[in-house]
């Protein structure tokens, strides 16, 4: 399953259709309509319709629900609503377990075909909020579903905080472990880096926000969750590659196709050893440089 690369993915609350229309010009990645935490109990239902309309009205962007999650009564009704066949991806919050996986999956398989859809057309991204979610993070983005669902997971780390009774830094330390845990399972698992948690301290300041996205890049998130249009660039600049970066990733998939084409899995440039590993790294840089440009 291939929904990326994503450098930022912008929050907008499901209420709210005029700020939906506005995220999705403001340059992310991608933008999560909120049907959970954004939007009141007593409003919920009645946003489900709206947030299905601004799905199938933004089709040509990239657009993920966070529907409600599992003990909240209200999933089965939000991901009936808002399944269409122009969504690609729902966030799922809050999951913890394996089993979890295994039951958004059977859910998403009858609704996709009572919506007449390919089986597997819904990508699935699980929040990891919890000391119980993190303990088990591998053991969720290793769950198997066929077809596969779960594309990453993303760190939020308000929940986390809360569920551990400790408070968010700007140093960020008391979410290092977590940070470094989910990672390592994804890339294990064999699925795309995660989403780190949103910085959230001070949206003010830009320079505490870079320096927080740089530790997230530093230990193998692939983006970051984004709450206001003004984290967005800060981000970019420090997910993207730089044009040195960009150059060198073309002339080691150059090297390496042209002596893969000669036999040869392993190779030296620029005095550098070449092989899958340093190629795969190099076609990701190109793929992130591609979205750069659209």
């Amino acid at each position: 399953m291939d929904f990326g690369p994503i450098r930022t993915a912008l929050f907008v609350p499901g209420n709210r259709p005029d700020r939906v229309d506005k995220a999705v010009n403001v340059g992310a990645d991608a933008v999560i309509i909120d049907l959970e935490d954004a939007v009141a109990l007593r409003e919920k239902a009645e946003t489900r319709p709206i947030v299905r309309e601004k799905v199938v009205a933004h089709r040509d962007k990239r657009i993920i629900v966070r529907v409600n999650g599992f003990d909240s009564g209200l999933l089965h009704g939000d991901l009936a609503e808002v399944i269409v066949e122009d969504l690609e991806c729902v966030m799922i919050p809050k999951v913890d377990d394996p089993g979890r996986i295994r039951e958004i999956h059977r859910l998403l398989l009858e609704l996709e075909k009572e919506k007449g859809m390919e089986p597997g057309t819904i990508a699935v991204i699980p929040l990891i909020e919890s000391a119980k979610a993190v303990e088990n993070v591998f053991r969720i983005v290793s769950e198997r579903t066929d077809p596969p669902r779960v594309y990453t997971v993303a760190f939020g780390a308000a929940d986390f905080t809360l569920d551990m009774g400790t408070e968010i830094t700007m140093e960020g330390t008391e979410l290092i472990y977590p940070r470094s845990r989910i990672p390592i399972a994804c890339r294990a698992a064999g699925i795309a880096p995660p989403l780190d948690t949103p910085y959230m301290i001070d949206l003010k300041d830009l320079d505490a926000l870079k320096a927080d996205v740089r530790r997230a890049k530093q230990l193998g998130f692939q983006g970051k969750l984004c709450i206001h249009p003004n984290q967005i660039k800060p981000c970019h600049e420090v997910f993207s590659p730089t044009k040195d970066e960009i150059i060198y990733a073309g002339r080691v998939i150059s090297a390496f196709d042209k002596a893969e084409a000669e036999g040869v899995a392993a190779l030296q440039l620029d005095g550098k050893f070449i092989d899958y590993p340093v190629v795969e790294k190099a076609r990701r840089i190109i793929s992130l440089a591609k979205i750069n440009t659209t």
